[in-house]
């Protein structure tokens, strides 16, 4: 189309690294060109690589600008988040109280094999390796998407096993999908209806479905999440992709889980929703849920974990205590080389 001004929003969300370089090649030619890109991002590394300036969004408003050769990363995070980089993770102290579950020498087919790990209330266990290390498959068949061929689960002292993920969200385990959009959530349907699907018998009576219950319902998780939309009625599909995984965690707070499974918690979202999302996860433990939250994210996974079990290439690497863990050792872990 002979553009002179090209906009691109997130275009590298759903990319391959390869994908990637080849995507910014082609910036690269159109900015010989002479033509203006304006390049929508919350990736650091990616904005550094292929931008001059830089503006900063938080809120609705332009909160600084500048030439990025000349910003440190964490003065663009202060801007973002509206505080400094330090408070990103609110990492509240927590006392780690009993077992809740255990899982023993689990095992998949074709995934994963001999995982073996325990959550204590109050505890949020990391779960940490490269793409293809069997985190997220792990995940889904703790929720009963799958099944194991080996091992088992013990929640609260009692043996369990899931034939489908009603059988987990009966037992008190939930499961918050990486893909929200896809696994997590109704977008067309209105944020009130996604926050009750889990909970139709308590906004039910004799069988019919009660539109106050279900508004009263979402609305005491929506002000708990600090969820910003302009009504519980509107579409969740048209809410930010922060909003979005607020509805979905707040559904299946509404269930009064024991242990919630966060599959990349905050993957697709701006960095001050981040802070938010951390700060939720971080009040959650306070208040004695037991959370597994899986993170490709080295600075997230090292912040907001009590433990942090690395997988590779579905094994289990090792598990390190907050205090031992770097990203050195994390990271020689999930490629092998622990």
């Amino acid at each position: 189309m002979e553009a002179r001004i090209v906009i691109m929003d997130e275009p590298t969300a759903a990319l391959s690294r390869k994908e990637i370089d080849d995507l910014f090649r082609i910036v690269e030619r159109l900015k010989r060109q002479g033509k203006a890109v304006l390049f929508i991002s919350h990736k650091f590394d990616e904005l550094y690589e292929i931008a001059e300036n830089f503006v900063v969004f938080r809120d609705g408003k332009a909160v600084g600008h500048g030439r990025l050769r000349e910003t440190p990363q964490a003065e663009i995070v202060r801007l973002m988040v509206g505080r400094d980089i330090k408070d990103v993770f609110p990492k509240a102290k927590v006392d780690i109280g009993p077992l809740v579950l255990s899982v023993e020498g689990y095992c998949h087919p074709t995934e994963f094999r001999d995982i073996s790990f325990e959550l204590r209330r109050g505890e949020i266990l990391g779960v940490y390796g490269l793409i293809g290390a069997g985190r997220s498959e792990l995940c889904q068949s703790l929720f009963g998407v799958t099944h194991p061929s080996a091992g088992r689960l013990v929640l609260e002292g009692q043996p369990v096993s899931f034939r489908s993920p009603k059988d987990a969200i009966a037992a008190g385990i939930v499961y918050v999908p990486e893909e929200r959009g896809r696994h997590g959530l109704a977008l067309p349907m209105p944020i009130f209806q996604n926050m009750s699907l889990p909970s139709l018998r308590k906004t039910s009576r004799a069988g019919f479905l009660q539109a106050a219950n279900e508004l009263a319902l979402a609305r005491t998780y929506a002000e708990r999440l600090d969820l910003r939309a302009a009504a519980l009625s509107v579409p969740v599909g048209t809410l930010s992709g922060g909003n979005q995984q607020k509805v979905v965690i707040g559904k299946w707070l509404a269930t009064q889980p024991k242990v919630i499974i966060l599959d990349e918690p905050t993957k697709g979202i701006d960095i001050g929703s981040k802070a938010a999302v951390h700060g939720f996860i971080s009040e959650l433990a306070s208040q004695g849920l037991s959370i597994i939250m899986v993170s490709s994210e080295l600075p997230e996974v090292l912040g907001m974990s009590d433990r942090i079990m690395v997988m590779h290439e579905g094994l289990q690497a090792g598990i390190f205590d907050r205090n031992e863990a770097t990203a050195e050792i994390l990271v020689r872990a999930a490629t092998g080389n622990a």
